[in-house]
């Protein structure tokens, strides 16, 4: 697909940006392959999954160490309150929000922002903040070292396509697919976790299974859409057992009809909705939006 979108590039842009929709369907799906590998589930060897996981980076723009450590940080501590800040969407309480400066609110609510959020960090992060150690990657030899090992090989990998073809035709093409994939990605993981009955608990009352199951929701997606996303909308068996592969959450949830009573449903336009919250009350043990504040003690 990507050979005919930049075929089409020059003479029918148009075509190549209609083709970009399920080309980044497809770069959707296989970053859900590459999360699998770096759960070790998608592959029983070990071997073959962080062979096709580092593989996918090139694709992805994900360097797949790195990611795999924040991923693995975000699975140990979901729903945690007191273990916020890796591999999460920066989730802060009411109290902190009242405790801060007019800057610092000013700034969480440019970043809780869908438009912020999505439309420019996404694409800011896949594309240029991963090219960065900055922060634990550069402290962590692991984790800096693949992600400079992976823009080595995005050099050389799209240095070659752009050396043969021109850099109109490779980054014409690539640049709609990862922007647009980097949206739906967002998106879904944003959602899979910020939903008014959400779940979060100080460190001594925090457990495990309980933030997995209640602080994870189904989004139940189209079957197409299903597809493309990986089954990832089944979050709340992924945190459950990660060691579960994308092709297998469907069966588990429906061997477990116990799940349904206790998981909450996400459906595509109860999603929408999602985006109004934006802290959690403590008192009130919900996710609640910026204009919930006038009914709140100060």
């Amino acid at each position: 697909m990507l050979v005919v979108m930049a075929a089409a590039s020059h003479e029918h842009y148009w075509l190549t940006l209609l083709l970009a929709i399920p080309a980044a369907g497809l770069l959707v799906r296989l970053f859900i392959i590459q999360h699998d590998c770096g759960h070790g589930s998608f592959f029983r060897s070990r071997v073959s999954n962080d062979v096709v996981g580092r593989a996918l980076s090139v694709l992805t723009l994900t360097p797949y160490g790195h990611w795999k450590q924040g991923h693995a940080a975000h699975h140990a501590s979901t729903g945690n309150l007191d273990r916020r800040g890796r591999g999460d969407v920066e989730t802060w309480t009411v109290a902190e929000y009242q405790a801060s400066t007019r800057l610092k609110k000013l700034f969480y609510r440019l970043y809780r922002n869908p438009f912020v959020m999505v439309g420019i960090g996404a694409p800011l992060n896949f594309i240029l903040l991963q090219r960065l150690p900055t922060g634990h990657a550069f402290r962590d030899s692991e984790a800096l070292r693949s992600i400079l090992s992976l823009n080595v090989a995005l050099l050389l990998g799209f240095g070659l396509a752009i050396a043969m073809l021109g850099a109109l035709p490779v980054l014409g093409t690539y640049l709609p697919v990862i922007i647009i994939a980097s949206w739906v990605g967002n998106w879904l993981f944003y959602v899979q976790h910020q939903f008014d009955e959400t779940h979060w608990e100080r460190d001594g009352d925090w457990n495990f299974h309980v933030a997995a199951v209640i602080g994870s929701s189904y989004f139940q997606l189209p079957r197409i859409l299903q597809w493309f996303s990986g089954n990832i909308g089944l979050h709340h068996v992924h945190h459950l057992c990660s060691r579960v592969p994308n092709y297998r959450l469907e069966a588990c949830h429906n061997a477990a009809p116990e799940l349904r009573d206790v998981t909450r449903v996400v459906t595509l336009r109860s999603s929408l909705a999602g985006w109004q919250l934006a802290l959690w009350d403590e008192h009130r043990r919900a996710l609640v939006a910026f204009r919930d504040l006038r009914y709140l003690p100060q």
